[in-house]
């Protein structure tokens, strides 16, 4: 007698440069010292009720607008936007680009909201505006900075954790669930995930990433080395 036996997957060890496992896709707008707007895409967010926690480098424009103003809008993208949002890769705020963001390709860029060919709105509570074209809107205020990677001499100071508090959430009306005044109806919501440098919606990928073409190489850390060495302790 013959049984089918299920074989039990197992795990390969790897040292991939990134672990960005599939995050939202975020716009996050501020106000620049100059009164102008700053729009930069990320994915290192993650939100707890309406508590918000940005991971960023300390030394972006992004960062540092929200360290000075203490706010900003959190703007959800939607699939549909990916070359919108690809059309601010390899861009920063910041002049002189940074040697770090030079060196992966990035230029200045002063008009983020033109050059991504969005919409700047108003905002309610906070003085940066929101993105018309995104389907949902957050405006939030800093409440504490958390430096990330501290116990490390060759991180330090280079990484933070902003969070943020919501305080006004704005969202178009084709996302809302029928009948219901504040929920949000997932099968009418698609963000935009990005997973590995890529953009996916909630299925195959669905727009070239410019920024893809930064080698992984390029952002290996020193945690890495850290954790190899555990590993073979």
């Amino acid at each position: 007698m013959t049984t089918n036996a299920t074989k039990t997957p197992t795990h390969t060890r790897v040292e991939p440069g990134i672990l960005y496992f599939g995050t939202p896709v975020v716009l996050i707008s501020t106000r620049n010292e100059d009164g102008t707007a700053n729009l930069a895409p990320m994915s290192s967010a993650f939100w707890l009720g309406w508590r918000g926690v940005l991971g960023l480098s300390a030394r972006s424009q992004t960062a540092r607008n929200l360290r000075r103003t203490g706010e900003c809008v959190l703007n959800l993208p939607s699939d549909a936007m990916a070359p919108a949002v690809d059309r601010l890769a390899l861009t920063t705020g910041t002049d002189p680009v940074p040697e770090r963001k030079r060196e992966r390709g990035y230029r200045y860029e002063p008009d983020k909201f033109g050059r991504a060919g969005l919409t700047p709105v108003d905002s309610e509570t906070v003085a940066p505006p929101r993105v018309a074209e995104c389907p949902v809107a957050m405006e939030a205020v800093l409440e504490a900075v958390r430096p990330v990677g501290e116990d490390d001499e060759r991180q330090r100071g280079s990484i933070v954790a902003l969070e943020v508090r919501v305080q006004r959430v704005r969202v178009h009306e084709e996302i809302r669930a029928a009948g219901t005044p504040d929920r949000i109806d997932p099968d009418a919501w698609r963000p935009l995930i990005m997973s590995f440098q890529h953009f996916y919606g909630l299925g195959p990928r669905v727009h070239h990433s410019t920024l893809a073409s930064i080698p992984e190489r390029l952002y290996r850390g020193p945690d890495i080395e850290r954790a190899r060495a555990v590993a073979e302790r």
